[in-house]
C-alpha cells in the first residue's frame, strides 16, 4: 500500500496532473485542492475511481476519506468510487472507518450471474473475440456456473483454462 504522499502523486498523475516539484504531501494536497477548484469553476465534476479497492489497507481508506473534506463554496469537489469484492463493503463497516461509511451515498452488491446468464455472458464473450460456433455447450454452461457461483472473473479464468487446454489436446 502506497502511503498518503505517494497516494497523492497517483491521483495527480491519474488526472493528467504534474506533480509539483517538492515531493511533499502538503505541495501535492494544494496541487489536488487547486485542480479541483479549477474544474468545479468549469462546471466539471470530478470522479476517482478506485477499482479492487479492497487490497487498500485502513489508512488508504482514511485517507480517501480526507479528500472528500476538500470543499469549495460548501461543494464537495471531488467524488469517489470504491469498487471492490466483498470484502470492501466489510471492511467499510468497522467501527473504525465509521466516518467513511458515514459518507456512502450509494452502495451496489452485484450478485453471480444466473445460470442461464453464464450462457449467454460466454457466448456474447466468445462472439466479441471472432469465435464463429458455440464452443462451450449448454451443459458447460451449467458446470461452470457450479464451479464459479456465476462470477464473471472466476467464469473467464475457468474458460480460459478449458480453451487452454482443449488447444494442447488438439481439441
Amino acid at each position: 500500500p502506497a502511503d498518503r504522499t505517494e497516494m497523492l502523486r497517483l491521483i495527480l498523475h491519474a488526472l493528467d496532473q504534474v506533480p509539483p516539484d517538492g515531493d511533499s504531501y502538503a505541495t501535492y494536497y494544494a496541487a489536488l485542492e487547486l485542480f479541483l477548484v479549477e474544474e468545479y469553476r468549469e462546471g466539471r465534476r470530478v470522479v476517482l475511481i478506485f477499482d479492487e479497492a479492497q487490497n487498500l489497507d485502513w489508512s488508504s481508506l482514511e485517507h480517501l476519506r480526507m479528500l472528500n473534506n476538500i470543499n469549495f463554496a460548501e461543494q464537495e469537489l471531488v467524488q469517489l468510487m470504491l469498487i471492490g469484492q466483498s470484502e470492501l463493503r466489510d471492511m467499510i463497516m468497522r467501527p473504525d472507518l465509521r466516518q467513511l461509511a458515514q459518507r456512502v451515498s450509494a452502495s451496489m452488491h452485484l450478485p453471480g450471474l444466473s445460470r442461464e446468464d453464464v450462457g449467454t455472458y460466454i457466448t456474447h464473450r466468445l462472439t466479441l473475440a471472432g469465435a464463429g460456433h458455440q464452443i462451450f455447450d449448454d451443459t458447460t454452461h451449467g458446470l461452470i456456473h457450479d464451479a464459479t457461483g456465476g462470477t464473471p472473473r472466476l467464469i473467464n479464468q475457468l474458460c480460459d483454462y478449458a480453451l487452454l487446454y482443449a488447444f494442447a489436446e488438439g481439441e
